[in-house]
C-alpha cells in the first residue's frame, strides 16, 4: 500500500497570481469566498491582480497568515474531491500547522482564520525592529555559531532548518543586517534579506507568544483526525493540550523541518504531496529525501500526476 503524506505551505510562498492554475476549480474561489465572509478582507483579489497593486500587502504577516491559510485549506477541499484525502501524515511549515490542523479536523476554517489573523497581529506588533534572512549554503551548526558571536546585545538565531544548507535567520534588523558579511566570508554561497514583515521564531516574538497562548485557548480543538508532525519538536501529540502548548512555543522557537521531513522517511513515506501555492516545500523535500516522489498541487494537472504516482509505488 502507497504511503504519502501532505504538507502545508506557509509565509514565503505567497505571490501574485499563485492560485491561477486552479483559479476555474469552483471549491477553490469557493473557499476565499468564505474567508472574505469571515474576516471581510478579499484575499482573492490579493492574489490575481494583473499588476503589483496587491504586491505589498500580501506581504504583509497580518494578511500572508490567513491568505495562506485559505489557499492551503482551498487546495485540501480540492485534493477531498479527487479522493486524496486519507493521508498517513500531515505537517505544515509554520504557519501551515494550522492548515494541517484543519485538514486533520482538529480545528474548523473558520476557527482557524480568527486564530491567524489575531497571531498575525500580535507578531506584527512585537516584530517591528526584527527582520529574516536565507543562509544557502552553509552547515547548519555553522549558522548557529555565527548568530551566536554576531547577535552581542541583540537577537539573531537560526530560526528555520529548511533543508541541508538552507537556514533562515532572524532577529534584531540592524544586527541581522550586519551580520550578513560574516556568513559570506564563512562561505555560504547566499545571505539575503526575505521580504517579510517579522522576525518569526526568535526570541523577539516572546511577547506575541503571551498572547497568542491567551487568545488560542478560546477554542475548542478536537484530537487530529490523522498525524501531525509539528514543527516545535518535529513530532506529533495525541493530547489537546500538547497541540496548543507546541502553536504558542513555535513561534518563538525554530521550524525544524529537516527533522520533520527525516523522521517522515523513517516511516517508509514514499509520496509528499504539497497542498498550497508554489513548490517551496517541494523543492526542500526532494533536497532532504530524494528517493521519494514529490508532487506540488498547483494545477489540475497534479491530481492525474499523483494518483500515476500512487498506482506506481503500490
Amino acid at each position: 500500500m502507497s504511503k504519502y503524506i501532505i504538507t502545508f505551505p506557509g509565509q514565503g510562498s505567497q505571490s501574485i497570481g499563485m492560485m491561477d492554475g486552479l483559479a476555474h476549480v469552483p471549491i477553490i474561489k469557493k473557499t476565499f469566498t468564505e474567508a472574505f465572509d469571515i474576516l471581510n478582507k478579499d484575499f482573492w483579489a490579493m492574489t490575481s491582480a494583473e499588476d503589483d497593486i496587491y504586491r505589498e500587502d500580501i506581504n504583509q504577516t497580518v494578511n500572508t497568515q490567513p491568505l495562506m491559510l485559505t489557499a492551503g485549506v482551498a487546495t485540501w477541499r480540492y485534493l477531498q474531491e479527487n479522493n486524496l484525502a486519507s493521508p498517513s501524515f500531515v505537517a505544515g511549515h509554520s504557519l501551515g500547522e494550522f492548515t494541517a490542523l484543519v485538514a486533520a479536523n482538529s480545528l474548523t476554517f473558520k476557527d482557524a482564520l480568527k486564530i491567524v489573523a489575531k497571531r498575525a497581529e500580535y507578531m506584527q506588533d512585537a516584530g517591528v525592529s526584527g527582520a529574516m534572512a536565507a543562509i544557502i549554503g552553509l552547515d547548519d551548526q555553522k549558522v548557529v555559531n555565527i548568530c551566536k558571536l554576531e547577535q552581542g546585545d541583540g537577537v539573531l538565531e537560526a530560526v528555520n532548518f529548511n533543508s541541508p544548507g538552507q537556514v533562515v535567520i532572524a532577529g534584531s534588523k540592524y544586527i541581522l543586517e550586519n551580520s550578513l558579511q560574516s556568513f559570506k566570508d564563512a562561505g555560504a554561497k547566499r545571505a539575503i534579506l526575505l521580504p517579510v514583515s517579522v522576525p518569526s521564531h526568535c526570541k523577539l516574538m516572546k511577547p506575541a507568544s503571551i498572547k497568542f497562548g491567551e487568545y488560542l485557548n478560546r477554542f475548542d480543538f478536537n484530537l487530529p483526525e490523522f498525524p501531525i508532525i509539528q514543527n516545535y519538536e518535529a513530532m506529533h501529540y495525541n493530547e489537546i493540550d500538547k497541540i496548543k502548548s507546541a502553536l504558542v512555543s513555535q513561534l518563538f522557537n525554530p521550524v525544524r523541518w529537516t527533522e520533520t521531513i527525516k523522521l517522515l522517511s523513517n516511516e517508509s513515506i514514499n509520496l509528499f504531496i504539497e497542498a498550497g501555492p508554489g513548490k517551496v516545500l517541494t523543492g526542500l523535500n526532494r533536497r532532504i529525501n530524494k528517493e521519494a516522489s514529490h508532487v506540488s498541487v498547483s494545477n489540475e494537472e497534479a491530481i492525474g500526476e499523483i494518483l500515476l504516482k500512487i498506482k506506481e509505488l503500490k
